[in-house]
């Protein structure tokens, strides 16, 4: 290149500053920036095309730059292609021949050594699509026999230490005008493919000046970045050569880095990026000793402008390359999609689709031969690979570059005409779209869209309609007040021209649990790599062999999303197992996940016990959560030594814990673990021992606190009872004392009616208030006008002192009809509805104990309800309720029990004065009618005579 190449297009810009800039006072001064950008610009595409080592500009995604790389590649023929990406990538490109495209290269840590605490985990994506770049230079390099393929950007460790405290650069997905909220949920599980990843992307060509961008999308008139860039730059440069390209990306890099605003905090980051990048090309060209000529350095046109002291092989500034820290990083590819591109890097909706239906359509107007890895999967198979021309001689001078850019800047570009089949075709098939989705659309419809597409184009000055001319029209041709299905039109527009791919790793790309999933489900006859829900039947009564499926398929549901692994039918609980199961399977849609699970570990088993490890050792962790790791682990790990290890740590954390927020939990889980151990093992497990001891003294210790302590609620002290009383036999045989819970419920004074009729249940279940004393307490209650307002919450009490004392339920129930029919309505109607939720929330268990009660209590048939009174008003306090058949209350009784009982009085006036009974004896009758099982034996004495030589032997 002659020095003064681009001199004319300097003078020019110059000239041009002069003359639109004034040139007095502040004005001046803008005047001059302004020549110095203009001029800045052409010395920074005099400087990268100057450069020994030849710089190829790119853009990601962009279909111009891929086929500007496939024509320079089968041209040129480079012996080494330098890479703008994380060096430490590199091993993962191998792998992409066994993946369909789209995929991204993941970087992954989660134990991390040298990054401040709380971080983590820590990810990294690199999406690849066959329309880029840099997949056109991976595979040339891969397939081609002698050529090398250097990556030579920062490393994922160096990503983060150079940001370690700024959030995640994903940028979200900014909705189309006309998106739906249908839309935006739809797309979101696509758009979450890479989660909450860092995006590494080669060419990031987008204005980082607010007001430029604004100004260039009104002037162009279109409504964002991506139609700008397809409109002013994609298309002009797509049937460009390679010096014209070349120069325009450079410029285009140039002129966004020069008005990138001064306190924009990326701009030191990416000189870092080009320092260590220039760094580690001249690092391999001095170890290799290859030929400079006879290398590409890929990267983004905005590197490609540089103005760092490290730019160029020529360079000998120093730079120093700090080391990696401690951190082990975990390397994989995970599918991707073009909605989750768009997604991580702030894209308008469909630009990358439309991007790859760009690329292919480019393809076949040029007739150029794109690069494909040989067995790449989801791409047409040749029949024979298209030969690279032979190298030209090293002899051979290189053509001095001309300036092309003065002629693309000054004259407009060659624009193609309208292709009428084409938008026929688009036209016709969005028609035919719109209605299998319950659009009312018809060839009226075909038309108008066609002619507003062309119309739409000339008010854009456009010769020919683009996509999204094309897109706008059909939204307003065709769109109505109400979308009747899931999709809207301009959705359908994007299905239309080319919709979104998804990728997909193959399975010898995928980590060893991946595989081994994959292995492991293979019995169920389910092709798990597609994308679409199935059904998966297991009869393990009649095929055992599918036992281990069963297990897995649980593990999955426990450790991946919810729609991932769905049950339909079966449940797996503490000594329960399904003989039929029928699962729900979307493990294709959630092969990322899977994935990187892989990163945890080799089997699904470790991950898990890995896990709850750290769930019960988390410094935030309860009783109540290691209890639950402790069933987790013996529901999907058999329990055994694990169970054991996190039951010991369950008894450490209800220990240490100073209040019963959890007491519910705690009770409802070690409940269902004790019935587990009982049915299934000859003894109780030590840690269970130890977990009920220690639950006894703890609880009893924070009784009388939690009695009067207002933030502690009425569902934790009942549970706190329910422990205490529950477990009581079991504490007293392991040691405990009862003295300490009498104590315990002494000491306890609340003032709350809930609680204290909490204690009074309790003190009535330790035989420290008798029944009749109760039942005095309630009605005096229910007779004093100034406690019948808070009356119902004394009942709450009751309600809730069913989990600690069940016995009390007959009493509950008495009592709960005794306020119904005592209660005035100004009490007792507002009071029902708390009453209702109160059962709902917090006593859902417990009503069936008090419905199982009141069926006992009251008659079963509507004639009887006339003639029914209540046992607590029709008898003496303490009388046995009469039953059909026997003598009425106050009567003469008879019968064998009668006798047995008058045989034995005094142990009958034991319990009756246990239970605080009143009352005599009854008259005991002589004779008199057998009753009804005297007759009925009377009228079949052969069943008796029977069942008497049967007992005689």
């Amino acid at each position: 290149m002659t020095p003064d190449t681009f001199d004319a297009l300097r003078g020019q810009l110059l000239d041009a500053a002069r003359t639109f800039a004034p040139t007095t006072g502040t004005a001046a001064d803008a005047s001059d920036a302004l020549a110095g950008i203009l001029s800045g610009i052409v010395d920074d595409v005099d400087r990268a095309l100057a450069e020994e080592l030849e710089i190829f500009p790119v853009c990601h995604h962009s279909p111009a730059s891929a086929l500007a790389m496939v024509r320079r590649l089968r041209e040129k023929q480079p012996k080494v292609v330098y890479l703008e990406l994380c060096e430490d990538l590199r091993p993962l490109l191998d792998e992409l021949r066994n993946c369909r495209l789209p995929v991204a290269l993941q970087a992954f840590a989660s134990d991390l050594d040298g990054f401040p605490p709380g971080v983590g985990p820590l990810s990294v994506v690199a999406p690849i699509t066959e329309a880029s770049a840099e997949y056109q230079a991976i595979a040339y390099a891969l397939d081609t026999p002698g050529v090398e393929l250097v990556l030579v950007d920062r490393s994922t460790d160096h990503v983060f230490q150079w940001l370690p405290h700024e959030p995640a650069e994903s940028a979200r997905p900014a909705p189309s005008d006309g998106d739906t909220d249908a839309d935006v949920a739809e797309r979101a599980e696509e758009a979450a493919l890479h989660g909450d990843a860092v995006g590494i992307e080669i060419g990031d060509l987008r204005p980082r000046f607010a007001e430029l961008e604004a100004h260039l999308l009104h002037h162009g008139k279109v409504r964002h970045w991506s139609e700008w860039w397809d409109q002013y730059v994609e298309q002009p440069l797509t049937g460009a050569d390679y010096d014209a390209y070349r120069q325009v990306m450079v410029l285009i890099g140039s002129l966004f880095r020069r008005l990138r605003p001064s306190e924009d905090e990326r701009v030191s980051r990416d000189e870092e990026r080009e320092r260590y990048m220039w760094t580690r090309m001249r690092e391999h060209l001095a170890a290799s000793g290859a030929d400079p000529a006879d290398c590409l350095y890929v990267c983004g046109a905005y590197h490609a402008a540089s103005r760092v002291e490290q730019f160029g092989l020529a360079s000998d500034a120093p730079y120093e390359i700090s080391p990696r820290t401690g951190t082990r990083w975990l390397y994989g590819l995970i599918p991707s999609s073009h909605s989750a591109i768009e997604a991580q890097f702030g894209l308008a909706s469909g630009s990358v689709s439309i991007a790859a239906a760009t690329w292919s359509k480019a393809v076949t107007r040029f007739r150029d031969t794109p690069f494909r890895l040989d067995g790449q999967k989801g791409t047409a198979k040749r029949a024979k690979r298209a030969a690279l021309p032979p190298p030209s001689t090293p002899s051979t001078p290189a053509a001095p570059v001309a300036d092309r850019l003065s002629g693309f800047l000054s004259s407009p570009p060659a624009l193609d005409g309208l292709d009428e089949a084409e938008l026929l075709g688009w036209c016709v098939d969005i028609v035919r779209l719109a209605r299998r989705n319950g659009y009312l659309a018809s060839t009226a419809d075909a038309i108008a869209v066609f002619e507003t597409s062309v119309l739409l184009a000339g008010m854009r000055n456009r010769a020919r309609p683009t996509p999204y001319d094309f897109q706008d029209a059909a939204v307003t041709c065709i769109e109505k007040d109400v979308v009747p299905g899931r999709r809207d039109v301009r959705h359908l527009c994007e299905i239309l021209l080319g919709g979104d791919r998804i990728g997909q790793v193959g399975y010898e790309a995928l980590p060893p649990l991946a595989r081994d999933v994959y292995d492991r489900l293979a019995p169920l006859g389910v092709d798990l790599e597609k994308r679409t829900l199935q059904r998966a039947l297991l009869d393990l009564n009649a095929n055992p062999e599918l036992t281990g499926c069963s297990d897995l398929l649980w593990i999955l549901r426990r450790l991946l999303p919810e729609d991932a692994v769905r049950p339909i039918m079966g449940e797996r609980r503490l000594g329960e197992r399904s003989i039929q199961e029928s699962w729900d399977l979307a493990i294709g849609r959630h092969q990322r996940s899977i994935i990187e699970l892989g990163y945890e570990a080799v089997t699904v088993e470790q991950v898990l016990e890995q896990r709850l490890r750290r769930t019960v050792w988390d410094p935030k962790a309860t009783a109540a959560v290691a209890l639950g790791a402790v069933e987790d682990a013996v529901l999907y790990l058999g329990g055994g030594r694990f169970a054991a290890e996190l039951g010991a740590r369950a008894v450490e954390l209800l220990s240490a814990e100073r209040t019963v927020d959890d007491a519910p939990e705690v009770l409802r889980r070690i409940r269902r673990l004790l019935a587990y151990y009982r049915a299934t093992e000859p003894a109780l497990p030590e840690w269970c021992e130890a977990f009920v001891t220690a639950g006894y003294a703890h609880y009893c210790t924070l009784l009388p606190t939690a009695f009067v302590d207002e933030e502690t609620g009425v569902r934790q002290v009942a549970a706190m009872l329910g422990f205490l009383f529950s477990m009581e036999s079991l504490a007293l045989a392991l040691g405990c004392d009862r003295a300490q819970l009498e104590l315990a419920v002494l000491q306890s004074h609340p003032e709350a009616p809930a609680k204290v009729a909490l204690l009074w249940a309790a003190r009535s279940q330790l035989g420290l208030l008798p029944m009749a004393e109760l039942r005095e307490r309630c009605d005096g209650l229910l007779a004093n006008p100034l406690v019948v307002p808070s009356f119902p919450m004394y009942l709450s009490g009751f309600v809730q002192a069913l989990e600690p004392a069940p016995a009390l339920a007959p009493f509950v129930v008495e009592l709960l009809s005794k306020a119904f029919a005592r209660l005035p309505d100004a009490v007792l109607l507002p009071w029902l509805p708390k009453l209702i939720t109160t059962l709902r929330d917090q006593a859902g268990e417990l009503v069936p104990v008090l419905v199982r009660e009141a069926g006992r209590t009251f008659p079963a048939a509507l004639p009887s309800l006339d003639t029914f009174v209540p046992p607590w008003l029709g008898r003496p306090s303490g009388a046995a309720k009469a039953r059909p058949g026997t003598a009425p209350v106050g009567g003469p009784v008879g019968g064998p029990a009668a006798e047995l009982l008058a045989g034995h009085r005094a142990a009958c006036d034991a319990v009756a004065a246990l239970l605080g009974c009143d009352g005599g004896w009854q008259e005991i009758a002589d004779g008199g009618d057998p009753g009804e099982a005297g007759a009925l034996l009377a009228r079949h004495p052969e069943t008796a005579t029977a069942v008497a030589a049967l007992l005689d032997r």
